[in-house]
């Protein structure tokens, strides 16, 4: 009980410890603001998005390529090519931009949002260049239940993770109880469902999806505060970069671009073809990202899992103390919570340390994977007959010969179905990496669901995928199993 205590203090102290690193690792402000310069040096401008909010931006197959459209899309390419640098696409949740413009990890952020009070604080807007109204989407069932902002008492309504709409919604839709989600899309499957019983959406977007769904409608209801204006989001400080895009934005205003762009968008809803034919690439994609980074999970994740293993079973308390540490933490730990910890936190503690999100993802999932298998491992070298290394040890081997000859050997035969069991586990459990924008399976049919304004069947089709790749798997790993008591 003691030794639990023990380790569980040293585990919280090292949290803390990170965390106060964090908050006072060195910020050097530059006496003169070059983000521009910087952007134009690089090349490239980073523009972070939410690429399922139809007509602003999504994903459509052009000529057999995954191509981002919509007329923000084409705000940031008339933003990038007035700065003489190319446009490259950082793709995630809506919830995950701001954490992201605020770590460097994007320029800006072009994703339909509006410069509200808190936002102000955090980080600063271009001009506007688009004016709103906000529209409540019901189930045309429902026209008549659903005509003011005070007929909502008990009433279920739906709106985007951090987003203006879910602000309205709890300020003005009196008595109603508002459930945040980060996909529009599955907020308008559970309208459909009748789990909710309303969605709060702009304009435009409540338009682009009630021409899908025959059973929708947007309401007569009203918001005193409704209309919103939608700007480009920036690091606070970034005012040469603020400047140049506002010239852009009014270039486009003054020569009625968006206009054009809008039409634009509207074309590229209209699907072409079935929806394999259209998507079935997605998927394709999708799921060797996700079998290539369980692998490198698993690969790596055993690697360290063994040399923590060993390290708890160490007889040196300074070795034993850390795995234990480790092991705790990161399994005690959501892997949600340690992958943000990864992709953001490098950034705020080691200043310049800029992770791609691939790698930060498989960096989360192999340590996260290390901590279980230095378990399996540890359980697996204990059941092994203590005689067995006595034996070796009366022959003349060292321990470290008879560990790596005789013990490891017949322990990892007996902890294959476990370690197989555990890749399994990471197979499922990359999913979560698609908050970051890792382009594995889950993230892909979040891609088809934006692309498609349907809910359910990409969702569906990703369920069947998952469990041909976790019962292929099995189904190996049960031939190996085969083989080795064979040996036996």
């Amino acid at each position: 009980m003691f030794k639990g205590q023990f380790y569980l203090k040293l585990t919280a102290i090292f949290f803390i410890f990170m965390i106060l690193f964090a908050s006072f690792s060195p910020v050097l402000a530059a006496e003169k603001d070059t983000s521009l310069a910087d952007i134009q040096k690089r090349g490239k401008l980073v523009v972070g998005l939410s690429a399922d909010y139809p007509p602003y931006e999504f994903h459509k197959t052009i000529k057999g390529k995954d191509t981002y459209v919509g007329f923000d899309i084409s705000i940031a390419k008339k933003i990038a090519k007035d700065m003489g640098v190319d446009l490259s696409i950082s793709e995630m949740d809506f919830d995950s931009l701001l954490p992201a413009l605020k770590t460097n990890k994007i320029d800006v952020i072009i994703s339909g949002m509006s410069p509200t009070p808190e936002r102000l604080k955090e980080v600063d807007f271009s001009d506007p260049y688009m004016t709103v109204q906000q529209k409540v989407v019901i189930r045309k069932e429902d026209k008549d239940k659903f005509q003011s902002t005070t007929d909502f008492h008990g009433a279920k309504v739906g709106a985007q993770k951090q987003s203006t709409q879910e602000a309205l919604a709890q300020d003005e839709l009196t008595g109603a109880t508002v459930k945040s989600l980060s996909k529009v899309t599955t907020l308008m499957l559970e309208l459909q469902q009748k789990k909710l019983d309303a969605v709060v959406l702009e304009g435009p977007v409540a338009d682009a999806y009630i021409t899908q769904y025959n059973d929708l409608m947007i309401s007569d209801v009203n918001f005193v505060n409704g209309t919103k204006q939608t700007a480009i989001a920036m690091n606070k400080g970034t005012t040469s970069l603020q400047k140049s895009i506002n010239t852009s934005l009014k270039e486009i205003k003054d020569k009625g671009l968006l206009k054009q762009y809008q039409e634009e968008a509207s074309k590229a809803m209209f699907k072409e073809g079935n929806f394999f034919t259209q998507y079935g690439s997605y998927y394709l994609k999708g799921a060797l990202y996700t079998i290539g980074i369980a692998a490198i999970g698993v690969f790596f994740g055993a690697i360290i899992g063994a040399l923590i293993a060993l390290m708890k079973l160490s007889p040196t308390r300074w070795l034993r103390w850390p795995a234990n540490c480790y092991i705790e933490f990161l399994r005690g730990t959501p892997l949600l919570v340690q992958i943000f910890l990864v992709y953001f936190g490098t950034t705020a503690i080691f200043a310049g340390l800029n992770l791609p999100a691939i790698v930060a993802g498989c960096i989360a999932l192999s340590l996260n994977s290390a901590a279980y298998v230095a378990e399996i491992i540890r359980a697996g070298i204990m059941a092994v007959d203590r005689g067995q290394e006595e034996a070796a040890r009366s022959l003349g081997m060292t321990k470290a010969a008879s560990m790596r000859y005789i013990i490891l050997p017949q322990a990892i035969k007996n902890i294959l179905p476990a370690l197989g069991n555990e890749f399994i586990t990471v197979i499922k459990e990359s999913s979560m990496v698609s908050i970051i924008g890792i382009g594995e399976l889950m993230f892909m049919s979040g891609v088809v669901a934006g692309a498609s304004l349907n809910a359910f069947l990409p969702y569906a089709v990703a369920a069947v995928i998952y469990f041909i790749l976790t019962f292929g798997l099995s189904r190996l790993l049960g031939v190996a199993e085969r083989r080795m008591r064979t040996s036996d």
